[in-house]
């Protein structure tokens, strides 16, 4: 389900994405359910030199937090959709509060 509403984005928002992995954990270190996404990594406007030999950035979807979150599939979908747009962001530099300013928080 990750991969299909991945494959949904627009090509802008995801062409842009270099050195970047996506991966599914069941629940953060934590293991709380308080935690739907991660972005793992330097932000594309915080970057340096930046290259060869580099570790992937991560974004991270949590499954059970997902699950406990919505009632129904359909809502799974959008939920793990504004979850990787909100992760993507992250990559580009935006934080928290301008997420939340363009309704993605």
């Amino acid at each position: 389900m990750v991969v299909a509403e991945l494959d949904l984005l627009p090509d802008d928002m995801v062409d842009g994405l270099d050195n970047v992995v996506f991966v599914t954990e069941d629940r953060p270190e934590d293991g709380t359910l308080d935690l739907l996404g991660l972005y793992d990594g330097v932000a594309l406007t915080e970057r340096g030199s930046y290259g060869f030999g580099e570790l992937p950035d991560r974004i991270v979807l949590y499954r059970e937090p997902h699950l406990a979150a919505v009632d129904h599939v359909d809502d799974l979908r959008d939920e793990i959709h504004v979850t990787l747009v909100h992760e993507i962001a992250h990559f580009y530099g935006i934080d928290d509060d301008q997420l939340h300013q363009l309704g993605w928080a």
